[in-house]
């Protein structure tokens, strides 16, 4: 059995300085999950399980690099986290894994079943892949050298939540630590670093064409030779973070990491292939530019709605339409308007400032100088106006149908005609264009796009 490591709740401290992270109900998740951490980490050890405690004063960036300067073959790490959400009625437990890897998601089923089993008060929001996550990726389950997952212990934000982490701790730690205990004993230590004498080969088909090159799986990821990444025309000369090894003299790149360069990653067990596809094959040039047209047919967008929420359609089952009808008629990529709507709703959850009456589908304001959301008449004018406000961002050409948007005209037209370019600028989040274009690689996926000659 390999070595424990834990990290507790890491935001992007500096300096020494240890980032509070969501603040809610007179505490802060830095201060929760340090409480909680130091309990597993104790009830770990009273269990003769060696465990090591990242230093609380390290950046993201640094966490990752501290871990990896120490792992041995068979050790796993764990990042704990209390999430925060704009309603205070969303609560409940998640892991996330890296994405496309069915032994971490077990690990992850073992991690919050041990969980629920002591504190079973605290709803199960289940194991996800990091795809799934707001950004789309996370470097805790990415860059760790060996198995490594993120817990999020419920949701600080909510009352219930942060009551039974308040008054329950020690279930907590006693869940987590049963978890992490039954994880580390499934961990192989066989394979894991370039030292092995042997990997386990795998094939490699990209766009479609099989390869006579072959990857290699390592701690249950995909590698795949650097010199095929050329053939999906990326240059990784600018993305140190990629995951490289070397072995028997051949550089290898993770493959799932090539997803922030619009590929879809996908793996067959049963073949044992790893089979990777490029969105832009499908839209070139045209992934990130508001300016464009949509991909998605009607029924792909109510599906990919349903599946992240099954009663979403119920009040609003004409929107999948309404998005397609509204964005094609302005010149406006449906796609990217559709999932900025779910990011904003929550797919169609609301909360927070929105309600499902005000017809907001976007978070738009009012003009009235109060901080309300502005409400229109109807899903249609809804639609209409989320439009309207991205083409005044994203083009100069005028409007087809008359303004509905009630702040078109303040805005500066023309100045963001890419997703990216909306972050700080239609909300605050200097990483809200990243979360709609995770969105959009997840819409994309779910749509089966890569299967098929469009």
């Amino acid at each position: 059995m390999g070595r424990i490591f834990i990290s507790a709740a890491h935001g992007g401290q500096e300096a020494g300085r240890v980032d509070p992270g969501a603040i809610a109900g007179g505490t802060t998740e830095a201060r929760e999950m340090i409480l909680l951490r130091d309990l597993i980490v104790t009830e770990l050890r009273s269990r003769n399980l060696e465990v090591l405690a990242v230093p609380d004063d390290l950046s993201a960036a640094g966490t990752i690099s501290w871990i990896n300067s120490r792992v041995r073959r068979g050790d796993v790490a764990l990042e704990i986290h209390a999430d925060a959400a704009n309603s205070p009625t969303v609560r409940g437990a998640s892991v996330f894994h890296i994405a496309n890897n069915n032994e971490r998601r077990s690990n992850g089923e073992l991690l919050l079943v041990g969980l629920l089993r002591r504190v079973p008060q605290l709803p199960n929001r289940g194991v996800k892949p990091d795809t799934e996550s707001g950004l789309g990726n996370l470097a805790f389950c990415r860059q760790i050298a060996i198995a490594s997952l993120l817990l999020q212990i419920g949701f600080i934000s909510n009352p219930d939540d942060r009551a039974l982490l308040q008054t329950r701790r020690r279930d907590f730690a006693l869940g987590i630590a049963d978890g992490l205990a039954s994880w580390s004993r499934v961990i192989d230590p066989t394979p894991g670093t370039p030292a092995d004498p042997n990997y386990l080969q795998i094939n490699i088909n990209i766009n479609g064409q099989n390869y006579a090159e072959k990857g290699i799986l390592v701690n249950g990821n995909a590698y795949i030779p650097i010199d095929l990444v050329d053939r999906l025309r990326i240059d990784l000369s600018k993305a140190p973070n990629v995951n490289r090894i070397t072995y028997r003299k051949i550089v290898y790149v993770k493959a799932v990491e090539l997803r922030d360069f619009n590929i879809a990653v996908s793996w067959d067990a049963n073949t044992r292939t790893v089979t990777l596809r490029s969105n832009l094959v499908i839209c070139p040039g045209q992934f990130d530019r508001i300016m464009s047209n949509g991909n998605t047919s009607e029924v792909e967008l109510q599906l990919f709605l349903r599946n992240n929420n099954e009663n979403a359609l119920t009040q609003f089952p004409d929107l999948p339409k309404l998005y397609r009808e509204e964005g094609n008629l302005e010149g406006v990529n449906y796609d990217i308007a559709f999932c900025q709507m779910c990011l904003e709703t929550g797919f169609l959850r609301f909360g927070g400032d929105l309600k499902p009456e005000q017809n907001n589908f976007a978070g738009l304001g009012s003009i009235g100088g109060g901080a309300e959301a502005a409400s229109f008449p109807s899903a249609r004018i809804g639609v209409r106006a989320h439009i309207q406000h991205l083409k005044a961002y994203a083009s100069l050409e005028p409007l087809v149908n008359e303004v509905v948007d009630p702040r078109f005209r303040f805005v500066t037209r023309g100045v963001a005609p890419l997703i990216e370019q909306l972050s700080g600028r239609w909300s605050a989040d200097l990483d809200y264009g990243t979360k709609i274009n995770a969105m959009l690689k997840r819409l994309y996926d779910s749509a089966g796009f890569l299967n098929a000659n469009r």
